[in-house]
């Protein structure tokens, strides 16, 4: 019996392509800037996996043909901008901050275009028994939208493979709608994207479902737990960031308590599954060491199998947050903001693709690498990260500096 080993067969630019997009409300603009400058560097994923606006997000490319998808998600994120279409030029931070908080008091009061209304009367007039009173807004408009924009033939018939996350209501457990096991339609996007106590529950086969950022608001363990054999090369958009300065007023309180409830189980997520490589890794290097006589016992048999695990290469994007978002950023859904996030997703994957013989290079071994090439643009209290990566195998202490 031969040792166990890794999968090394392709390089990361042959791999199973995939990618995984994080919940975030408005900022999901970063996610489609992101996947248009991955289009220019003929990034085609195989498997899109979302969780809220990063389930929208999927179902419109994956729901698409390649040629028709940023014309989709355009015409989207221009609608759901609508209600705030102005840009104007403000003279500095604390004017923009003032602006942005205007631009979200308008989106809570009357809703956005296609995505969710204000319900009438307002909740608190609502019969307690009623599951409609059990939130403000009205989603019915995101079904029209998804319909429109979104061709649920083509997902169900598998070109593209995707998965969006949902917490059942009653159990507390989170769950996949995946079209490799069942047929996708509007209200598993629904689900995904049902934040409580602004959205209400969406109801599938007799069981209610969240948000599934109420329980993890990334999809990369399903992905990594789904796809252990095949070599996976993973653009992960986050929203959130972990990293942040201390806040010093109420305000800031709220967006880094925010902050750091949707971005953290990115970093519990990678220090398991860390965990996992580096448990195999020891197996395989302990099976090797064997006499041959215990190779062929049934139980090393099992280990053997165990211990094999594919080659995973994480390119990290991650929405950095600017001086002038507050705790409202994930609903203010201005034009102005839509824009500048749009943006912010084309530049970091063109900076991370500006580095793509790190991406091509072989991994050393490695089974597990993280890579966030966007940190030598960025600040972390005044102080500029090194501009070399590092690019060890523990995920989670990337996931943390990087954040």
């Amino acid at each position: 019996m031969n040792p166990p080993q890794s999968s090394t067969s392709a390089t990361p630019a042959q791999a199973r392509r995939v990618l995984v997009l994080q919940g975030g409300g408005a900022l999901g603009s970063y996610q489609a800037g992101a996947y248009q400058a991955l289009c220019r560097h003929d990034f085609e994923p195989a498997w899109i996996a979302g969780i809220s606006i990063g389930a929208i997000n999927a179902a419109i490319i994956a729901g698409n043909p390649r040629e028709k998808r940023m014309e989709r998600l355009k015409e989207f994120w221009d609608m759901v901008s609508a209600p705030v279409p102005w840009r104007p030029e403000l003279p500095n931070d604390y004017v923009r901050s003032l602006f942005n908080e205007g631009s979200a008091a308008t989106i809570a009061t009357f809703g956005v275009p296609g995505f969710f209304t204000p319900r009438f009367p307002p909740t608190q007039f609502w019969p307690t028994a009623n599951p409609e009173g059990l939130s403000y807004y009205d989603t019915t408009p995101l079904r029209a939208t998804l319909e429109r924009l979104v061709d649920f033939d083509r997902i169900n018939s598998r070109v593209t493979r995707l998965s969006v996350g949902a917490v059942n209501v009653a159990t507390g457990n989170f769950v996949y709608f995946d079209n490799a096991r069942q047929e996708i339609h509007p209200e598993h996007i629904m689900a995904s994207g049902a934040l409580p106590p602004g959205f209400p529950a969406v109801e599938i086969d007799g069981e209610f479902y969240w948000d599934g950022g109420v329980a993890s608001n990334t999809p990369l363990d399903y992905v990594l737990d789904q796809e252990t054999t095949t070599d996976l090369l993973i653009f992960q958009a986050d929203l959130f960031s972990a990293r942040g300065p201390v806040p010093t007023t109420m305000q800031e309180a709220a967006e880094r308590e925010k902050d750091i409830r949707y971005s953290s189980r990115t970093r519990l997520n990678t220090d398991q599954n860390k965990k996992i490589h580096n448990a195999r890794k020891a197996l395989r290097d302990l099976i090797s060491k064997l006499p041959e006589n215990l190779k062929d016992d049934p139980s090393v048999k099992y280990l053997n199998r165990a211990a094999k695990e594919n080659t995973v290469t994480v390119v990290h994007l991650i929405y950095r947050q600017k001086n002038y978002h507050g705790s409202s950023k994930d609903y203010d859904f201005s034009r102005l903001n839509m824009l500048e996030h749009w943006a912010a997703g084309e530049h970091d994957v063109d900076l991370s693709m500006s580095h793509k013989e790190w991406l091509e290079r072989p991994q050393n071994g490695e089974t597990m690498v993280t890579y966030d090439l966007t940190t030598e643009e960025q600040y972390d209290a005044g102080r500029r990260p090194p501009k070399t990566p590092d690019t060890s195998s523990n995920t989670s202490s990337e996931t943390d500096r990087s954040a």
